[in-house]
């Protein structure tokens, strides 16, 4: 056995695809909701490609049984992070074949719905789908996924590819998908839940498959407003047809990002589940076209290391707004350019690590990268551009890619100087602001905003004629909220005239603007400022309804009077800021117990974490805290979601610095379960 490991330890430092190619895997699995594990049995094909003794499958944290190649029984090892098999493989093509069980503490979540039903669903962007399934963390070994899964008849079951077949047993259904070509193991996905479906079919005949839990059918419309006219833009724009067999879009609660790009199944957060007041401020446009434009970037051909992940991030980034600039026009896509160059500016202050690397921020792999290819796309014209992607698509197809094979198609079609072009925006940190302008000012919007941000420093007196008469045009409304940003600071009576005019624009996101910036509302700015309550805008009324609960108490009775039916987002937010108000208006309520207690019961485990969230805040801003309430808060410290335990920590740290709330939580320890007294006692010994 010590003769066995070593060769086991050695081989490890070895690249792996060297020596063996992973061809398919077909695999069947059941999860248990209850115990939040599954188990499954795995059948690998493989060919070794050089003779080797050892091969090995990352596999975290999982127990294994019936290890066989070829149907024989081998010797393995279990590492905790990988499944390691000591054999004499020669040439030729092979079978693997285990079972195995594990219970996940990444990657795969079973979330708690109302009513004890359940969404199962997986994140395995990184390095993470080796927590839930024995696979390859290393994306360059790419294989085609095959699951069939078991569970019960009451729930949908979506996988990657096509669903083969669907059949019954003692009140389970089996669920078969089955995949054609091969994808690297971080797409591979699994979603489980109650969910209706629509089906339509993209111009070029590619079944659509768009999926909402039961209680949302009605949002479908806005949901998914542009979703089809998306996908039929990006394989016209991209050139090169849908390279899978089918594609569906389903949303999931908590999840940990605001979408993931699972071959031919998308999953996305249920905060772009939207009604048509929501589409406004919360749509999933974007998102929806970034997570498909990976389809092709990143699914079809995928960085071959984390050094050229801008080739799947900045390509998803600049064609998403490529489908948005279709939809919803240049101003629009200029004015994303100039924010996010704005960004990037602002970031490289202290941001040092350039595109080309390895440990790039989110901001810098996405905005900056698109940013690079819009210059790429100008520089060489739009016939050259296309035909270089095309080439570059069809030519690496299924594999690996670095940023010199899509330089090598470049080169085909254009004598653009990409050496320079790499230094400029791959290799340095600094942002080209000059060429920027340059492209940016095509767009007559930006050319006034550009002129808008000129007089930033100018005293108002001096600019006011040309800031009436911005506001006063047609153009783009970015640049009128710009205007509103930038006299935010002017004294009202100043300004009084201009926040008029942005009002009477009579344009949502302009109002907006105004609502966000005037925190203290003078007394003949009032009823101009109450006209935002009955904008179609959850966003704005939230803003509008506490500015005026807060600035003017003689009126706080109407104000709630007149919101206390709504509801806002699926994080009901306007729900829960109401309660919070009407709890702090005195004798407004006659049964302010009934009102504490929904309010209480947002921050519970019953709703999603934006939910509690919003809740928690509001209990703990305006003190109505009770034991309760600090259970649901110490509850928040072990939930998956990284941002959701993390507020709950800070939340108690700050509450701990009272002397009251650290005996409090001292009295409640002995109630919480293990999880949370674990949480709970490290931070009150911090």
């Amino acid at each position: 056995m010590k003769y066995i490991l070593f060769f086991i330890s050695c081989f490890s430092f070895a690249q792996q695809t060297q020596f063996v190619d992973f061809k398919s895997v077909s695999a069947q699995l059941k999860l248990n909701a209850q115990e939040k594990s599954l188990s499954g049995s795995i059948d690998y094909a493989f060919d070794v490609l050089q003779p080797t003794d050892t091969i090995k499958i990352d596999a975290k944290n999982m127990e294994f049984t019936q290890v066989k190649i070829d149907g024989k029984e081998v010797i393995f090892v279990n590492t905790g992070k990988e499944l390691k098999i000591a054999y004499n493989f020669q040439k030729g093509k092979n079978h693997l074949t285990f079972e195995y069980s594990a219970k996940p503490k990444q990657a795969l979540y079973f979330v708690a719905i109302e009513n004890s039903e359940v969404q199962i669903w997986t994140q395995g962007q990184g390095r993470y789908t080796s927590n839930w399934f024995p696979s390859f963390d290393d994306v360059n070994e790419k294989v085609i996924f095959n699951l069939g899964i078991t569970y019960d008849a009451a729930y949908q079951v979506i996988s990657n590819g096509v669903l083969q077949n669907k059949t019954e047993n003692n009140n389970q259904f089996h669920w078969q998908y089955g995949m054609k070509n091969p994808m690297s193991s971080y797409l591979l996905m699994l979603a489980i839940g109650k969910f209706d479906k629509k089906q339509l079919q993209s111009k070029s005949r590619i079944p659509l498959e768009y999926y909402l839990e039961n209680k949302d059918a009605d949002r479908f419309e806005p949901t998914y407003r542009y979703s089809k006219r998306i996908f039929d833009f990006l394989e016209k724009e991209i050139g090169v047809k849908y390279p899978w067999e089918i594609y569906r879009e389903i949303p999931v609660r908590d999840f940990l990002y605001g979408g993931m790009e699972n071959t031919t199944s998308t999953l996305f957060t249920t905060r772009y589940v939207v009604d048509s007041t929501g589409f406004t401020d919360r749509n999933y446009t974007n998102v929806d076209a970034h997570e498909l434009a990976h389809h092709w970037f990143g699914d079809l051909i995928t960085a071959q290391s984390s050094t050229h992940h801008w080739l799947q991030e900045g390509f998803a980034t600049y064609y998403a707004l490529l489908a948005e600039r279709d939809i919803f026009g240049d101003d629009y896509f200029y004015s994303k350019l100039y924010e996010t160059a704005q960004q990037i500016k602002f970031a490289s202050r202290t941001d040092s690590i350039p595109v080309l690397n390895a440990k790039a921020s989110s901001l810098t792999f996405y905005e900056k990268g698109a940013w690079a290819l819009f210059v790429l796309h100008e520089s060489i014209g739009d016939k050259a551009f296309k035909k270089a992607i095309k080439s570059y698509l069809k030519k690496y197809a299924y594999q690996t890619v670095n940023t010199e094979n899509f330089f090598d198609e470049i080169r085909k079609v254009s004598d653009f100087d990409l050496v320079q072009f790499q230094k400029t925006w791959l290799e340095s940190v600094a942002f080209d602001t000059p060429a920027a302008n340059a492209l940016l000012s095509k767009n007559k919007a930006i050319q006034i905003r550009l002129e808008v941000d000129k007089l930033k420093k100018i005293p108002l007196p001096e600019k006011k004629d040309f800031l009436i008469k911005t506001l006063k045009s047609d153009v783009y409304h970015t640049v009128k909220e710009a205007i509103v940003d930038q006299v935010q600071t002017e004294k009202y009576e100043a300004k009084k005239e201009l926040l008029q005019l942005a009002m009477h624009t009579n344009n949502l996101q302009v109002r907006q603007a105004v609502a966000g910036t005037l925190s203290q509302i003078p007394e003949d700015f009032r009823t101009e400022y109450e006209t935002l309550l009955d904008d179609k805008s959850y966003q704005t009324q939230e803003i509008a309804l506490y500015y005026l609960w807060k600035n003017f108490p003689d009126h706080r009775t109407a104000y709630l009077n007149k919101s206390k039916n709504w509801i806002g987002f699926n994080d009901y937010n306007l729900r829960t800021l109401w309660l919070s108000l009407a709890l702090s208006t005195p004798d407004y309520s006659e049964n302010p117990e009934t009102l504490i207690s929904e309010l209480i019961a947002f921050s519970s485990t019953k709703y999603e974490a934006t939910t509690r969230q919003n809740a928690l805040e509001k209990l703990i801003a305006f003190k109505l805290i009770n034991d309760q309430v600090l259970s649901n808060l110490v509850n928040s410290t072990t939930h998956h979601m990284w941002q959701f335990s993390k507020f709950g920590r800070d939340s108690i740290r700050i509450l701990l610095k009272n002397s009251e709330m650290r005996a409090s939580f001292e009295r409640i320890l002995p109630n919480l379960t293990p999880d949370e007294q674990f949480q709970l006692n490290r931070l009150l010994k911090e």
